[in-house]
């Protein structure tokens, strides 16, 4: 398994804008199904955004869609999450995944970072 490594996560003011970032060695994120996915204690998993079909398609949640964009900076072996217009409700730890069956299955991924938390202040 190739390490997933996330950075950029903290504390914002609701209606603001954070980066997270996902570093991972070569080819990672060139597989199928990279992508973040979110949990608060006691709640589901959801796959926030994610890239598939060799990164040719692209995958959101619904409660983030036009909020959120996700992008691969090859040349850099990164993966980054843009989040804007945040919400309370996006407070929670964020993970950095790769490998999955179906991409909007947060079960079906195999590689997990250690994640990063982000809090959102109403």
């Amino acid at each position: 398994q190739v390490q997933l490594v996330e950075s950029g996560g903290g504390s914002v003011q609701a209606g603001g804008s954070l980066g997270l970032n996902c570093t991972g060695a070569g080819s990672t994120f060139t597989t199928n199904c990279v992508g973040w996915i979110r949990q608060v204690p006691g709640n589901q998993r959801e796959v926030v955004a994610a890239l598939y079909n060799g990164g040719r398609a692209t995958y959101y949640g619904d409660s983030v869609k036009g909020r959120f964009a996700i992008y691969r900076d090859a040349t850099k072996d990164t993966l980054h999450l843009e989040m804007n217009s945040l919400k309370s409700e996006d407070s929670a730890m964020y993970y950095c995944v790769a490998k999955c069956l179906v991409v909007a299955d947060p079960w079906s991924y195999s590689n997990w970072g250690r994640g990063t938390q982000v809090t959102v202040s109403s």
